[in-house]
């Protein structure tokens, strides 16, 4: 452990991580007309992201498989019925099932706790030492541009205006910030980090196998499954390499 002074360098470095979201989020919105191929990278990375960064992150925390695998199920499942609950009354008519922009809402929400446990990882991980913590932020840095680009596709997917897309990104992107405070603040116990990590694989993974890729596969094209696979791939090389 070093200086408790020295840990809250990570509040104004993970303002890096504030730009990296706002930029992939304004990506997405210049992107309006290729909604459907921003969905489709977008699917790509949250699906590769709970697969290659959080899990291994989660099984490490936990040091438990059986608890972890628990976990990525009981998020999983709960993501599944809150869904279904906001949902339930529009599934008469194929147009109405569209848009929902409470699911949407509920989707950047999660969106927006995953990147506040982004920033609680800075705030530890300095709390340790600067070249952990600069390694973490690195890390986070590297695919929080590809978070700004989910908070808006997650919002525009089901009819959301890009009003309320920016404010969503806004959100997601000044999560960081606040989580990186309680870090360097808190001492959180690493099996605490671990379980909410377990969840959000199980979260992340609905999002991404039910509601975005589906999608990409209504309306098929070359482009798209490249830029699916693309996302992919550029989530499990950052994540080789962090």
């Amino acid at each position: 452990m070093q200086p408790l002074f020295l840990s809250w360098i990570a509040v104004p470095l993970a303002g890096f991580t504030v730009l990296s979201t706002l930029c992939g989020g304004l990506f997405a919105l210049r992107l309006r007309r290729e909604l459907q191929t921003a969905i489709a990278l977008s699917g790509g990375v949250v699906v590769a992201v709970a697969i290659f960064d959080l899990l291994p992150e989660a099984t490490s925390a936990v040091d438990d498989p059986e608890q972890v695998s628990a976990l990525v199920g009981g998020g999983f499942l709960a993501f599944f019925i809150a869904h279904r609950f906001l949902v339930l009354h529009h599934r008469d008519e194929p147009d109405e099932a569209r848009a929902h922009p409470p699911v949407g809402a509920l989707s950047a929400s999660a969106l927006a706790v995953h990147s506040f446990t982004d920033g609680l990882g800075i705030g530890l991980a300095f709390g340790l030492n600067t070249a952990t913590g600069i390694f973490v932020l690195l890390a986070v840095v590297a695919h929080d541009f590809a978070d700004g680009i989910n908070a808006v596709t997650f919002i525009l997917r089901q009819g959301g205006s890009r009003a309320i897309a920016f404010r969503w990104l806004v959100l997601v992107a000044v999560a960081p910030l606040f989580g990186a405070a309680v870090g360097s603040a808190l001492d959180v116990s690493e099996h605490t980090l671990g379980y909410a990590l377990s969840i959000y694989v199980g979260i992340f993974l609905y999002i991404g196998a039910t509601d975005l890729l589906p999608e990409a596969h209504h309306h098929p094209s070359a482009r798209r499954m490249a830029v699916t696979i693309a996302g992919f791939l550029a989530i499990f090389l950052v994540a080789r390499v962090a």
